[in-house]
């Protein structure tokens, strides 16, 4: 179903999952307020404002909010306090709830009536806003349209004493609340229910005066010398400085200072995937394309745009599928048999030509490189286990060198210490294919220079080669 959380909302949120509308304000206040990640409160308020003064309150007593909703200070609302006290009470990551009512309707009491009758267990930290109220002598309208008491059971302090005799914790003023948060959080913690969070790494975003049209993070060319993140040029350019062009890749790519042995890798790849032949439809494509007396740049964009799902693209669909079976425990049957199950060819696996009799040296190159240098290679060995069941069936469903190159990133990525989830980013963003992209460039422009230098006429295909099947168009 459809929840109208109300008119006047600020929205709703649940910390490191889900966030609508305005909630929370800036990115600074939102990490300030440890909204960035989940906690173990409840809250619900009317005021988006005092929402997020509560959020700030609740990250300095406590650890923050598992989830949060600010419903809006109409008189008429969509949501109210019991909808989502009732589902927070469901909610295993709530381990006690806050409420922050105010002067003015009866929806508090359905929460004390709950309290009262069991339906809601949780501890409660509540308090109505508007004590204030009763120095004045006539009907005070507050800010919000629902914030006026028509009755004496709608003021404030009669709110609070009802919710106070019902067992609801509640302060003796605002000012006292953080305290009351502090002492039940405390209590839950020291009792097992509540236990420590391990704060997440938090990515900064650089400060702006005003909205930028870009954000760059990996090159700076403001001061004397340009930066590959943060290193200048001249310190990693020439061949005096040690470096090469796989560091320069680490630097741009992934914003790290690769060991020696992880930039090695990234260059035999490079180097490894740079050319297959003219045959290949990326290098005839440019061929095809330089003949006609378009530019180099326009010829290889040609051949780079057959990188796909059937060409190139099998070294992320190996790299995504042998970590999946691998993360998962899967055996080299289960494995196989969930491929089969989901009509997915495996890829990196098999070769038109090349077999466990005729092995492809590029595949048989980059093993051994990797058992040289690699501190370890737990996906390439779940692989080769995957592999020895493959051949047994026929010899040529090898490991291919897609299928290698893209096991191998993972396993090194792992040995480099990255997160699972940061190396599940890098293969669905494509960065597994960008190598190839980058190695097939040089083979492409190679090809498209051949063809410049041979002075080559305007390609067109041979009739003989063509099997033509054209029947006399039907009239209607």
């Amino acid at each position: 179903g459809v929840t109208v959380i109300g008119p006047a909302t600020v929205g709703a949120i649940a910390p490191g999952a889900f966030k609508i509308a305005n909630i929370g304000g800036t990115i600074e206040n939102i990490i300030k307020s440890k909204l960035h990640r989940a906690g173990s409160a409840g809250l619900v308020t009317r005021s988006g404002g005092l929402f997020n003064e509560l959020c700030n309150i609740i990250a300095l007593n406590a650890d923050g909010i598992a989830e949060g909703v600010a419903i809006g200070g109409d008189r008429f609302v969509g949501s109210v306090f019991i909808d989502n006290m009732l589902r927070m009470e469901s909610n295993p990551d709530v381990k006690y709830m806050i409420l922050l009512g105010e002067v003015g309707g009866t929806e508090e009491y359905k929460v004390i009536e709950a309290v009262k009758s069991g339906k809601i267990t949780k501890p409660v930290i509540a308090w109505c806003i508007g004590t204030i109220a009763k120095h004045f002598s006539s009907g005070v309208q507050f800010g919000h349209a629902g914030a006026s008491a028509n009755a004496e059971r709608e003021t404030a302090a009669a709110k609070n004493e009802a919710m106070r005799e019902a067992g609801i914790h509640v302060p003796e003023s605002f000012n006292d609340l953080p305290r009351v948060i502090n002492e039940v959080y405390t209590k839950l913690y020291n009792e097992g229910v509540i236990l420590e969070i391990e704060e997440p790494e938090i990515r900064t975003i650089p400060k702006v005066r005003r909205p930028k049209n870009f954000i760059c993070t990996i090159s700076d060319d403001r001061g004397e010398e340009a930066t590959y993140a943060g290193y200048p040029i001249s310190s990693v350019a020439t061949p005096d400085t040690g470096k090469t062009i796989g560091d320069v890749v680490s630097l741009l790519w992934f914003k790290k200072v690769y060991p020696r042995w992880a930039v090695d890798f990234i260059e035999t790849v490079i180097k490894t995937v740079a050319d297959h032949g003219p045959a290949v439809s990326g290098a005839h494509n440019a061929k095809v394309t330089a003949r006609a007396g378009k530019s180099v740049v326009e010829s290889l964009v040609t051949g780079l745009l057959t990188i796909g799902p059937r060409f190139g693209g099998a070294i992320d669909g190996a790299a995504k599928y042998f970590k999946y079976a691998h993360d998962n425990d899967m055996t080299p049957a289960e494995f196989l048999a969930y491929m089969k199950k989901e009509g997915i060819p495996i890829p990196g696996i098999g070769h038109r030509i090349k077999s466990l009799r005729n092995p492809d040296l590029r595949v048989e190159g980059l093993k051994k490189f990797a058992a040289e240098h690699f501190p370890e290679t737990p996906l390439l060995d779940y692989a080769l286990t995957v592999e020895q069941l493959t051949t047994s069936k026929k010899d040529n469903l090898i490991l291919n060198v897609d299928g290698t190159i893209g096991i191998l990133m993972v396993d090194m990525w792992r040995s480099l210490g990255y997160h699972e989830e940061e190396i599940d980013e890098f293969i669905e963003s494509g960065t597994l294919n960008a190598f190839f992209i980058l190695g097939r460039t040089i083979g492409f422009i190679g090809h498209v220079l051949d063809e410049k230098r041979l002075a080559m006429p305007m390609y067109r295909h041979p009739w003989d080669d063509i099997l033509y099947d054209v029947h006399k168009a039907e009239e209607l």
